[in-house]
């Protein structure tokens, strides 16, 4: 019979704990820093960006095509630096789901798309392991969302059914693809919504106890 007592809540990160780590409002202003061509460089960072998301080229070779293809009159670790500072934590969120995970009874897993320097970056920056038990990451399996293997794929590392986990996502698209795969899914709009969302999990499982 399938257990559904809740035991695992995945999160999002970008747009939930943390800035999204290379937005569309991030690239207009390396643009603006940087003196380059916004239109050509978000055509090429489209065409290229999903493969850098799913760890098939690293953070250099994405630079070449978007940022190096032509001569510079700025070094490429002055531009990677800046990128790295566009990643700052959202208010309240994270500093309250550290403290709240201590004793909440779940087991928390990101599944997040980022490129894997971003999330090093990310994950050290702001000590994610403070927060996360694991990271089903796209650079690291190779799938990304929508795609539906990678929710699949966290529930398996997790050995959890669908009714057994909560995910929470900022874009609505990616919410509607856990919830066709009968996890329960909330769209996260704010840090007081989301965390009344959580309270209430906290007591659904402390009641079946």
């Amino acid at each position: 019979m399938e257990s559904s007592d809740l035991k695992i809540l995945f999160f999002d990160v970008g747009g939930v704990l943390l800035s999204n780590g290379w937005g569309h409002e991030s690239r207009m202003m390396a643009a603006e820093k940087f003196g380059l061509d916004y239109d050509e460089l978000n055509n090429l960072h489209n065409f290229i960006f999903n493969v850098y998301e799913i760890g098939s080229i690293t953070l250099d070779q994405y630079l070449d095509v978007v940022i190096f293809n032509h001569p510079r009159d700025f070094v490429r670790e002055d531009f990677k630096e800046f990128m790295y500072a566009q990643s700052v934590e959202l208010p309240g969120m994270l500093a309250w789901l550290k403290e709240w995970k201590k004793d909440c009874g779940f087991r928390i897993i990101s599944i997040n798309n980022e490129g894997k320097e971003l999330n090093d970056y990310r994950v050290q920056k702001f000590k994610l392991h403070l927060c996360f038990d694991a990271f089903i990451s796209s650079c690291e399996v190779k799938m990304r969302k929508p795609d539906p293997g990678i929710f699949n794929l966290a529930m398996g590392i997790a050995q959890a059914t669908p009714s057994q986990c909560v995910y929470f996502d900022d874009r609505i698209m990616f919410v509607n693809t856990a919830k066709k795969h009968g996890i329960r899914a909330y769209h996260h709009t704010s840090f007081e919504s989301t965390k009344n969302i959580l309270e209430g999990l906290k007591q659904e499982k402390f009641a079946r106890v």
